[in-house]
Parts: structure tokens; C-alpha cells; sequence
């Protein structure tokens, strides 16, 4: 049986502009059927998943509430999003297989992931995080406050954290010994890319920082010897000059075809470069192979009939 890390985007736990409970339990929902799908079709799945908007709230709700209860730093807002999404997770992957007369459940691991804390990342924060402020004084205090803020494109401006890049997921062992299991429960973890962790000592403590979901699936496909690594975005393909009259969907890639095109700027950081890195970390970690594609798609891709194939 093939072993897959299944990547989930942002857009298939919640649509886009509302991140309310109904509209992400309707995501969910649907994306657990897919999830079935592979299940049914052969494939052992460990899941991932984004965490973009939800530690966004979180980190809203931390600064409406922070004259009466204490803000909780950003490792810690990373982990709440990470226990509400695997809970809905795991439920609706659950309630998807009873519909369908099975007894396969999922279970939600609140994970780790080590980062370096020479990495440059943290003298160049770039990850834009939480709320859009819009008045100049609301700026002077935050700054105050040692955050680092930027102009947002669309008007105001936002907090901006390092984004360092995943070495190991702590509890990787975790992970393998569900899979193991006799219950043949589904592993769900590194949700939005993990907790940043630095090591201290002979343990471990939290940073401020974020990591990229994608490449963090990848180091954990590693780890535990995953074939397959799929990432579901919100595009069917990968393809040159997006979003030009000249666009180019592509099928197939080899590892020195995504490079190159990685290398020339067709990719860019802030969208399919991570998830074009992500997918050559893991084919030079030792995976087989790479499918992106979008959820609809997702049982036909991983038999090549859609999405992109990098192998």
C-alpha cells in the first residue's frame, strides 16, 4: 500500500473570505469524502494541512481581548489552530467513513517542528500574520512593542514574523507508530506547518515564526518514508506564465525541469514556489513521487489523469 503525506490548502478547510464554523464544516466535510477516496483507492494517508486564516482570528481575537486576558504568543496562537482544525478534521474524516459503513477514524497530533535559530529568516521577517491595521497610532504601539510591521498592498498595514525553514518534526515517531496502529487510524499533523520550535538544552522552546505547510509535509514525508506527497491547492495544474493570455499548463515534470523553472522566477515565493520547493526537498529526501492538483481533481491525479506530476 502506498503511503501518501496529503497536503490540504487553505481553501479546502474554508472558502476564502468567510472563515466562520458552517462554511469551514462544509469544506471539511467535503474534503474528507475526497480524503475517503484515496483511502478507498488504495493510498495510507497521513494528512496535513494550512492554517492561514484561523491563526489569523486567533491573533485577532488575542488583540480585541488583551486588556482583559493575556495575549499568547504566536507559537502558542499556532497550536490553537492546530487542535480547532484537527478536531474538525478527524470528525468529519470519521463521520465520512461510518457513511460509508467503515469503522477508519483519524486522530490529531499537535505537532513540532524543529527550526534553526541562526536561519535568516528571523533578521528578515517576511510573513505577513494576523489583522490589517489602519491607524497610524495603532502602528507606533505595535512597533513599540518590538513587532515589525509593513505596508500592506491593499491599504493599512500588517504585522510581518520570520518564516524559517522546517529541519524536523518532533513527534514524526508519533505519527508512524498511528500508522502502525491496529485501528488504522489516519494521522493528522505539522497543521499550518507546525510549531516553530528552537532547541534548548535537552528539550525544546517555542518562537515567534511561522513555517510554510508545504515544506513542512515534506520533511515529514521524509521522516516517516512516505512514496507520495500530494498537495491540494486551489489550481488544477501547475503552469508557466500564470495568470497571462500565455499560460502553459503543465502535466509532467521531472525534479530538473521544476528547478530550472523554479530557478527562472516562473514560480513565485509567495504561491507555487514553496510547494515546487517543497515537492524537490522530498523527491531528494528519497520520495518517489509529487502530485499537485486541486481537490476536485485529487483521485484522478494521483493516478496521473490531472493535476501535475513531478517524478
Amino acid at each position: 500500500m502506498t503511503l501518501a503525506v496529503v497536503a490540504v490548502g487553505g481553501n479546502a478547510i474554508s472558502p476564502p473570505k468567510d472563515t466562520g464554523l458552517a462554511a469551514m464544516k462544509a469544506h471539511i466535510a467535503k474534503t474528507a469524502a475526497r480524503l475517503a477516496d484515496l483511502v478507498e483507492a488504495g493510498y495510507e494517508l497521513v494528512v496535513t494541512h494550512g492554517n492561514g486564516p484561523q491563526v489569523g482570528n486567533i491573533l485577532i481575537q488575542n488583540e480585541e481581548a488583551r486588556h482583559r486576558v493575556p495575549a499568547m504568543p504566536l507559537d502558542v496562537c499556532v497550536a490553537e489552530s492546530q487542535a480547532q482544525i484537527g478536531y474538525l478534521l478527524q470528525q468529519a474524516i470519521r463521520n465520512e467513513f461510518a457513511s460509508r459503513g467503515s469503522s477508519r477514524t483519524a486522530a490529531s497530533v499537535v505537532t513540532q517542528v524543529v527550526v534553526d535559530p541562526a536561519d535568516p529568516a528571523f533578521q528578515d521577517p517576511t510573513k505577513p500574520v494576523g489583522p490589517v491595521y489602519d491607524r497610524e497610532q495603532e502602528v507606533v504601539v505595535l512597533r513599540a512593542k518590538g513587532w515589525r510591521m509593513v505596508k500592506d498592498p491593499r491599504g493599512g498595514w500588517r504585522r510581518v514574523v520570520p518564516s524559517p525553514r522546517p529541519l524536523q518534526v518532533v513527534e514524526q515517531d508519533l505519527v508512524a507508530a498511528i500508522l502502525r496502529g491496529g485501528d488504522r487510524s489516519i494521522p493528522i499533523a505539522a497543521g499550518g506547518g507546525g510549531i516553530p520550535v528552537v532547541p534548548r538544552g535537552t528539550g525544546y522552546q517555542g518562537v515567534e515564526a511561522v513555517v510554510d505547510k508545504d515544506l513542512a509535509s515534506a520533511v515529514l514525508g521524509r521522516g516517516i518514508g512516505a512514496d507520495l506527497l500530494v498537495i491540494i491547492t486551489d489550481v488544477p495544474k501547475v503552469a508557466l506564465r500564470f495568470g497571462t493570455p500565455n499560460r502553459v499548463d503543465l502535466d509532467r515534470l521531472t525534479p530538473a525541469e521544476a528547478r530550472h523553472h523554479l530557478q527562472a522566477g516562473e514560480f513565485p515565493p509567495g504561491s507555487m514556489g514553496p510547494k515546487i520547493e517543497a515537492a524537490l526537498q522530498f523527491l531528494e529526501g528519497g520520495g518517489r513521487r509529487v502530485v499537485i492538483a486541486d481537490l476536485d481533481t485529487v483521485l484522478e491525479a494521483v493516478s496521473g489523469r490531472a493535476g501535475t506530476t513531478i517524478a
